[in-house]
């Protein structure tokens, strides 16, 4: 039963068309992810389905609801971990959870109740008198989430959740994110660019310049390639980009790591372009193929590393001026 369900949804800003008509379901109880790089899309979309930005055409039901035109039991239905750090770090972990309830309109008792349940479902029981400003970026975010959770929504987005946290920790999150999926059955709605992060999802929709270019589970996706990934270093990677694409009739790209090529059975192949393009190829690699593969077979690019936001950057110049004075 889909529980978030999306109709040629478009926005554009001026010029701009940020999202250009995507349409797909999200089933209940499902980790869904958008991958893509940065400026792709996905907050945007984001946004829209949890009514911060209104769309320029097409329609979006969430929990049944028309987002639209039902704003206020949309965002009853929702929790949200945006991308950028949102907590008050001068407040403890509990007085950060309080308002949060306050806000959404909880009484006082059954506020008290949920932070007990929240903080334990994310291992903070016992920092929940702490001010947020001595927690790690891992702990900060696990609160988030716990705060997204305190109103008990059907859907709970997370958006980048584990940017610029480090693996160990972002390994962890996850930890705790399956969890919850378990033992509350929510809805997971996440976008990230991490490759590893993606392969949580049960589906996956590759996402770029504001379109949908492929939705299936991540081992679906790196089926429909086929065969093996074969990675060469050559002495002109330039020139032999052509010339290897021309005598074999597949398609050659080149990126930071060489030259890279899908063939159905890489056993066979290297030997064979050894024999052909002899003290030219410096290094020959042979893998099956990864999320990596299929966006940069659908988009002839890869994933780059994420910058950090705007508001992320604003944040660190002023804490690094609180600590120069």
């Amino acid at each position: 039963m889909a529980v978030i369900e999306v109709r040629n949804l478009v926005k554009r800003f001026n010029d701009l068309e940020a999202v250009a008509g995507v349409t797909f379901n999200v089933e209940e109880g499902e980790i869904f992810g958008f991958l893509g790089p940065n400026g792709a899309g996905k907050s945007t979309t984001i946004k829209m389905l949890c009514t911060l930005l209104k769309p320029t055409a097409g329609r979006l039901t969430l929990a049944g609801f028309d987002v639209a035109r039902e704003p206020d039991a949309v965002r009853r239905s929702i929790g949200l971990v945006f991308q950028d750090n949102s907590l008050d770090d001068r407040l403890t972990a509990e007085e950060n959870l309080y308002l949060h309830g306050l806000l959404y309109g909880l009484n006082r008792a059954a506020i008290k109740e949920r932070i007990v349940e929240v903080l334990a479902m994310v291992d903070l029981a016992d920092r929940r008198r702490d001010i947020v400003r001595t927690f790690s970026g891992g702990m900060r975010r696990r609160l988030e989430i716990a705060r997204g959770l305190l109103h008990h929504p059907r859907v709970l987005f997370l958006d980048e959740p584990t940017v610029g946290l480090d693996p160990q920790t972002r390994s962890a999150i996850w930890q705790h994110i399956h969890r919850l999926r378990r033992e509350k059955n929510i809805t997971i709605f996440m976008t990230t660019h991490y490759m590893d992060e993606a392969e949580n999802c049960d589906r996956i929709a590759i996402i770029d310049h504001g379109r949908i270019q492929a939705l299936d589970t991540p081992d679906n996706l790196k089926r429909q390639l086929g065969g093996d990934v074969v990675t060469l270093t050559t002495i002109d990677d330039s020139r032999l980009q052509q010339e290897i694409a021309g005598r074999y009739g597949v398609r050659v790209i080149k990126d930071e790591e060489g030259l890279r090529l899908q063939v159905s059975d890489g056993a066979t192949f290297i030997p064979r372009v050894a024999a052909d393009f002899g003290g030219q190829i410096n290094s020959i690699s042979l893998r099956r193929p990864t999320l990596d593969d299929v966006f940069l077979n659908l988009t002839g690019r890869a994933i780059r590393e994420e910058k950090p936001s705007a508001a992320s950057l604003m944040r660190l110049n002023r804490r690094h001026g609180r600590r120069r004075h």
